[in-house]
């Protein structure tokens, strides 16, 4: 089974880290949640779901992860000015592993410069800085394109979730 990194921050959007995680757990993979901070709880944005950051970005290597899942919300803007986060996220697209990242996840493909491109979707109203992140930007429930699969908002899960299970 693969082992998959959720990078979280505080304020996430709660089905989209809830949905994805329990998902992947039930299909047998290892979960790991990382954050800036081990120890640290993190609460959606919708006050529906609570997480324990279980490893600090500082402590984990890419090279540990089978892929990672980056959820939509405030979190990855509390997360892509840290240079670990977005060295983290580099490393584990050179190694061509799953990066999956919904809604406004891919703000953190966009930090690391990693949409030079590719093809992607995400939250609709970010679709100008992903074009000008270098990205062709599709309105579509999932994009996959090589080791990248995006997706917009909560309604999109099912369908990420799906090319979650069948990349890792």
């Amino acid at each position: 089974m693969s082992k998959i990194a959720f990078l979280l921050a505080d304020q996430f959007e709660d089905s989209e880290m809830k949905v994805p995680y329990d998902e992947v757990k039930k299909a047998g993979h290892d979960v790991v949640i990382v954050g800036l901070e081990a120890g640290t709880t993190v609460k959606g944005k919708q006050g529906k779901a609570e997480y324990k950051i279980e490893k600090a970005i500082s402590d984990v290597k890419a090279s540990e992860f089978d892929g990672v899942v980056i959820p939509g919300g405030s979190s990855p803007e509390g997360l892509r000015g840290n240079k670990d986060i977005l060295n983290f996220v580099k490393e584990v697209n050179s190694s061509k592993k799953p990066i999956a990242a919904i809604c406004h996840g891919p703000q953190i493909l966009a930090s690391a410069d990693l949409l030079e491109g590719r093809t992607i979707t995400s939250y609709p109203p970010l679709k100008d800085d992903m074009v000008n992140a270098g990205s062709k930007f599709r309105d579509e429930e999932v994009v996959v394109d090589g080791n990248f699969i995006t997706s917009r908002t909560p309604e999109d899960e099912p369908a990420f979730v799906r090319e979650i299970l069948k990349a890792i």
